[in-house]
C-alpha cells in the first residue's frame, strides 16, 4: 500500500506524522486567526465540515495527487 500524505511530509522533514499534523494544525489556525482580512478569506473559502473532506479529496486528485489517498475498505 502507498505512503500516506501525512507519512510523506513527516518523511521529508525527517520528523513523526504526530509532529507533522501539529504543524499543519497550528498553520491552519494562524491563517483563520490572523490579522491579514485576504489570508483569512482564503481560509474562509475552504470548505467545513462534511465538505472538506470532499474538497480535499478532490484537491488531491486534480492535482495529480490521488496516489496518496489511501483505500479502507473495511471502514
Amino acid at each position: 500500500m502507498g505512503e500516506h500524505l501525512f507519512e510523506r511530509l513527516a518523511r521529508e522533514r525527517n520528523i513523526t506524522v504526530e509532529e507533522r499534523r501539529e504543524i499543519i494544525s497550528a498553520r491552519i489556525r494562524r491563517g483563520m486567526n490572523g490579522p491579514d482580512p485576504k489570508k483569512r478569506a482564503q481560509w474562509e473559502a475552504i470548505p467545513h465540515e462534511r465538505e472538506w473532506l470532499y474538497y480535499a479529496v478532490n484537491t488531491l486528485i486534480e492535482n495529480g495527487d490521488g496516489d496518496l489517498l489511501r483505500w479502507y475498505p473495511n471502514l
